[in-house]
């Protein structure tokens, strides 16, 4: 069994059709492979969960500029935290006939897009990816993490993790100075802000060598 059938055997363990409505998180640092493997464990469970990821609640270009946040866009107080955590308190009690539209993030254009993702009220399983979710800090400890079920931390090399964040700043259209300079300023600082979160979660998952490693210092097993 691979490590990503792995996981969603424990994702889907409890998520079963007609039962209570889970939601799993999937935490990390930039560029660590949060999404792909959010993607892969939804890919493998074949059908009872959708992938809804905070990235959906970045603010938008113009509000950051307003705020004076745009050149630490990434950061946590540049995501509508209140209105994630709203959103998983919606769906974490589904009403039946009603389909809740969650916000995408496309990188083609860095924004949010709104309604642009449907979850039904019979998914068993929601899968919900970022950067804070183990953020000790409010309101992601304090409004977010208790709607999460259990959330896996994503660790990764460093070195590995940094050029990949490169390479996509590179691939969407920024120069290859600019996207260094940016991972290094902006994106490291927030993996450094983020880093204790990985004592805090339930289930590590190490990419570099393929397998889980177990609850964090505090995680639960």
């Amino acid at each position: 069994m691979s490590y990503v059938d792995e996981l969603a055997a424990r994702a889907q363990s409890p998520a079963t059709p007609g039962g209570p409505r889970r939601i799993l998180g999937i935490a990390g640092p930039p560029g660590a492979g949060k999404s792909t493997l959010a993607e892969s464990v939804v890919r493998a469970l074949d059908g009872p969960a959708v992938l809804v990821p905070m990235d959906g609640f970045h603010l938008a270009d113009a509000e950051l500029a307003r705020l004076g946040r745009a050149e630490r866009k990434g950061a946590p107080d540049t995501f509508d935290a209140y209105g994630y955590a709203a959103l998983l308190a919606r769906l974490r009690s589904p009403h039946a006939g009603e389909t809740v539209y969650a916000p995408s993030f496309e990188r083609e254009l860095e924004q949010p897009v709104a309604g642009a993702l449907p979850v039904a009220p019979d998914v068993p399983l929601i899968v919900t990816e970022g950067n804070y979710l183990l953020l000790d800090e409010e309101p992601w400890s304090t409004a977010v993490r208790p709607l999460l079920d259990e959330v896996w931390w994503v660790a990764v090399d460093d070195a590995v993790r940094v050029e990949r964040l490169i390479a996509r700043h590179i691939a969407f259209g920024k120069s290859p100075a600019f996207a260094r300079d940016w991972v290094l300023r902006s994106d490291e600082a927030n993996a450094r802000r983020v880093a204790a979160g990985r004592e805090r979660a339930d289930v590590i998952v190490d990419l570099d060598a393929g397998h889980l490693l177990g609850p964090g210092r505090a995680g639960r097993a």
